[in-house]
């Protein structure tokens, strides 16, 4: 489910303001890390294999591809990328129809964006039959567009997803702030140019030039928000 509408230049008459927010989707909005890795593990147990613990950091946060392709190369199984990934969707949608809690703050925070009427789009390495699931949860009014991880032909980390989500919006990515709770999103949105918020879900995320980090999105409001972009002042955005 995506919204058909026109690009247009959000951006302020200095240049500098905040003009677009992107938000990644599972960890960071909705709490479903664990729920991906319980739909991992149980189509991998299906087939005959115990995924060890250690390669939860691994997945989490990334592209479906690249995080079965290394649950492929680790167990040594006989099904296909496309079976695994078909089985993986269904199994995680089977568990979040059961629900899919918010992460805290997460309802506060679209709820304000979209008062102060911010544009904002959910930027996903997930499906779209994923992302489509949870916009029951999310709202699909709060977000001016949805991009899903299997829209584009390069996802996170590579920073595709960011540029095409800012350039969408008619935003400079400088401009934009994109909220992440993964190493993988981190570096694509860095990658992209983006400031950054990190809400580190099951891995460690340092600070960095560019990167606030933060324990919850309870911590994260709209002035918050443009104070990120504001105080780049040295960013060039034209």
């Amino acid at each position: 489910m995506t919204s058909s509408i026109p690009v247009v230049d959000t951006r302020p008459a200095d240049g500098r303001g905040l003009q677009a927010v992107l938000l990644d989707m599972d960890g960071t909005l909705v709490d479903t890390e664990g729920i991906w890795w319980a739909a991992e593990t149980g189509v991998f147990a299906d087939l005959g294999h115990v995924l060890d613990e250690v390669h939860k950091e691994v997945v989490v946060g990334g592209p479906m591809a690249r995080s079965v392709g290394h649950l492929m190369e680790v167990t040594g199984t006989t099904a296909t990328l496309a079976e695994l990934m078909v089985a993986i969707d269904t199994r995680f949608e089977e568990l979040i129809s059961r629900g899919a809690p918010l992460m805290p703050g997460a309802r506060r925070l679209l709820t304000e964006l979209a008062a102060h009427g911010v544009p904002t789009a959910l930027v996903s390495a997930s499906h779209r039959r994923t992302i489509d699931a949870m916009l029951h949860t999310l709202g699909a009014e709060n977000f001016a567009f949805t991009l899903a991880g299997d829209e584009i032909a390069r996802t996170k980390p590579h920073p595709d997803p960011y540029l095409a989500a800012a350039a969408r919006l008619g935003a400079h990515p400088a401009a934009c702030v994109v909220v992440e709770d993964t190493r993988t999103g981190v570096a694509s949105a860095e990658a992209a140019g983006c400031q950054v918020v990190a809400v580190p879900s099951l891995v460690p995320i340092e600070p960095a030039p560019g990167r606030t980090v933060v324990t919850t999105l309870d911590q994260v409001n709209v002035p918050f928000l443009r104070s990120l972009v504001e105080r780049s002042v040295n960013v060039d955005l034209h």
